[in-house]
């Protein structure tokens, strides 16, 4: 077996050796437990961290008032960038599993540059989500607090800043504690609280149908097949705003690879979990946004889904009139559930690209470290628990238009490193595309096709951010302040990269992971 020296300068914590096959086809790893998830598991931690009731509450509104009626087209519309873009990521997993995922794969098709910002923005990403998930998850338990006391005065706590800051960075601090303890505790307790957020949706579409069928409310609609026409949406202004709500409610499904090193057949599990991920997720999606525009319409007024006063939180203004006040709580409990259930998964992925970072000495070495009894990168987990902590509170504490500016940047992000690990499939297997149709399409085509989607969304997202009118209105001299934080958050990681650089620079000069080299194994 061939030996790699890829120690540090100045640390004695990690050795490389080359990866080694398993019995079921998967390669050795960096020290995470080995066979802890399996298909099933890998599919629910995939649909947790999207966190479906949370997106449809956040998003559904603010859909429907960017395209109306076409929200089902736009829904699908980001379906087919992300379908494609899965496609890709079961490629590379299939050729190299590694929990590195976008960072790993870029880099080795691009070379550490590239690859390096691809990390940063998947990591970044995952930041500003991890506090927005908190932050919804802190009001959400307030306001249910509120509604099983039946006391205004418990739920309007959520308005005290410092109550806010101190239950979210409690959230925070006990979703990275079960995340420390590795992944048995993580889908333990995944199984529960995605299967509870799934039954209560269904409910809650059974029961709007049923109001649909009776004419309940007055601004319902008749179902019509018009609704799935992506073309019939009035501008490319609108059908690009919603496709951008789109594409982030599909977003996190990519930790089903994250856990690749630590799922049976690491090979090809993760890639078929991240595709029954999807499945149920846009099958979620079209059911509830059809439904409840049949129920209630589109429109901006009463309980229209596209009205200004309810669309950033539709779950809490249909709760009571679709399922009664007594269901209705069921459905404050699955989003608080479905952020909370989110904001513990979503450590997954973030924890395990820091630590590839480290052990391929992109990051300092002390990230690479793997914890001997529970098998997690749990320095990195501590790492972005603090972060997000840190994150939200200083954003929260300058501006609350900062932070929904923050949040609006999170597009951009996800494009970002989505569409160069979509190219790099491409890239990477470029020698193959003619070795059958299969490799073609798979490798080659839907990739790039799906790259190509996403690079557009970017690229049309950034000229829209410029707008200060674009996000909440603030502006930086005279510049949209969410294109100075998404532009900003790049240019940091450049910055930080060059720093990087000068510490550690084999990774940088290529000598550390290139496209031979096999993945590495960290020793505690």
């Amino acid at each position: 077996m061939t030996q790699l020296d890829v120690r540090p300068r100045g640390a004695d914590t990690v050795s490389g050796v080359a990866g080694t096959a398993d019995p079921d086809g998967g390669v050795r790893g960096k020290g995470l437990g080995k066979g802890s998830v399996g298909l099933l598991g890998s599919a629910v931690i995939g649909i947790s961290t999207v966190a479906p009731v949370y997106c449809l509450t956040s998003t559904l509104g603010s859909t429907a008032g960017e395209v109306g009626v076409q929200m089902p087209a736009v829904f699908l519309a980001g379906f087919l960038p992300m379908l494609l873009v899965a496609f890709a990521y079961r490629e590379l997993n299939k050729a190299m599993p590694d929990c590195g995922t976008s960072f790993t794969w870029t880099v080795k098709a691009f070379g550490p540059r590239v690859g390096w910002m691809c990390g940063w923005g998947l990591v970044i990403a995952t930041i500003i989500v991890l506090s927005n998930l908190a932050g919804v998850a802190t009001s959400y338990f307030w306001l249910l607090a509120g509604e099983i006391t039946g006391d205004p005065g418990i739920a309007a706590l959520d308005d005290d800043k410092l109550v806010h800051i101190a239950t979210c960075l409690s959230l925070i601090a006990v979703a990275t504690a079960i995340s420390y303890r590795g992944m048995t505790a993580t889908k333990g307790i995944q199984y529960t609280l995605v299967g509870l957020q799934l039954v209560v949706l269904a409910v809650f579409v059974a029961m709007a149908l049923q109001k649909a069928s009776a004419g309940t409310f007055d601004t319902g609609l008749d179902f019509s097949w018009q609704w799935m026409n992506p073309f019939a949406v009035e501008s490319m202004a609108s059908f690009t705003a919603g496709l951008s709500l789109s594409i982030f409610m599909y977003w996190g499904w990519d930790a089903c690879l994250a856990t690749n090193e630590e799922t049976t057949g690491s090979a090809k599990t993760p890639g078929r979990a991240s595709l029954i991920a999807m499945v149920v997720l846009v099958g979620s999606y079209l059911a509830t946004g059809i439904v409840a525009q049949m129920a209630v319409g589109s429109g901006d007024k009463g309980l229209g889904l596209g009205n200004p006063e309810t669309s950033g939180n539709v779950f809490a203004a249909l709760a009571g009139p679709v399922m009664g006040p007594g269901l209705g709580v069921l459905l404050f409990i699955a989003v608080l559930a479905s952020a909370t259930a989110s904001l513990q998964t979503t450590f997954i992925p973030v924890a395990r690209t820091v630590l590839a970072m480290a052990t391929y000495e992109a990051l300092p070495p002390a990230y690479a470290k793997v914890h001997p009894r529970f098998k997690t990168p749990g320095r990195a987990t501590v790492m972005a628990g603090a972060a997000t902590g840190t994150f939200y509170t200083v954003m929260t504490l300058i501006s609350e238009n900062v932070l929904t500016d923050t949040i609006f940047a999170l597009g951009l992000m996800i494009c970002f490193y989505y569409s160069l690990t979509a190219f790099a499939c491409a890239w990477y297997f470029r020698g193959e595309l003619r070795r059958s149709t299969r490799d073609l399409l798979f490798k080659g085509v839907f990739p790039v096709a799906g790259g190509l989607l996403l690079a557009t969304v970017f690229c049309k997202t950034l000229i829209d951010m410029w707008n200060p009118s674009y996000g909440s209105g603030s502006t930086v001299l005279g510049v949209g302040s969410v294109f100075v934080i998404g532009v900003g958050l790049l240019l940091l990681g450049l910055i930080v990269m060059l720093v990087t650089e000068r510490r550690s620079p084999a990774f940088f000069r290529g000598r550390v992971l290139t496209k031979a080299t096999p993945s590495l194994v960290v020793n505690d």
